[in-house]
């Protein structure tokens, strides 16, 4: 049987995402338990846990398509690649910071990162999948690298 509660939490949630997480920050403060909407609650933290992971994975592929244009198409260099593999190393890094727990992650995806990146090389470029090296020439040390350039 659902409660009266339970129907005010779930269409709040619903109708004002901002308005319910400041209600629910609020009855976690003041240790009201009973009226914390816990099951949107527990979806929303598994979520961010998600988006975490998808932002990392898309940052990797983008900083490692652009190495692979740098290395590949060296007379189309331009200023655009190098800050965008300045601020997607920037953004990894951050994450990383944040959540050291991601490291691991970012090495069980390295090698999807890689097929991914260049695929999308390959579109960009012009290139044939082929002229790229089936295995990532780099180490994800070196994709990080704030110095490395290949």
């Amino acid at each position: 049987m659902v409660t009266e509660i339970e129907i005010k939490k779930n269409s709040l949630y619903e109708t004002d995402y901002l308005q319910w997480i400041e209600t629910t920050v609020e009855k976690l403060r003041s240790q009201d338990y009973s009226n914390v909407d816990w099951e949107n609650l527990i979806e929303e933290i598994e979520s961010m846990g998600r988006s975490d992971r998808r932002s990392l994975e898309s940052n990797l592929i983008i900083v490692i398509m652009h190495l692979l244009k740098w290395q590949f198409q060296p007379e189309l260099r331009s200023r655009s690649w190098e800050s965008s593999i300045f601020e997607h190393r920037r953004r990894i890094g951050n994450a990383l910071e944040d959540s050291p727990s991601l490291k691991p992650y970012l090495e069980d995806i390295f090698p999807k990162c890689y097929s991914n990146a260049v695929k999308s090389a390959s579109i960009e470029t012009g290139l044939p999948m082929q002229v790229f090296p089936q295995l990532c020439p780099y180490t994800s040390t070196e994709v990080l690298d704030a110095d490395f350039m290949p």
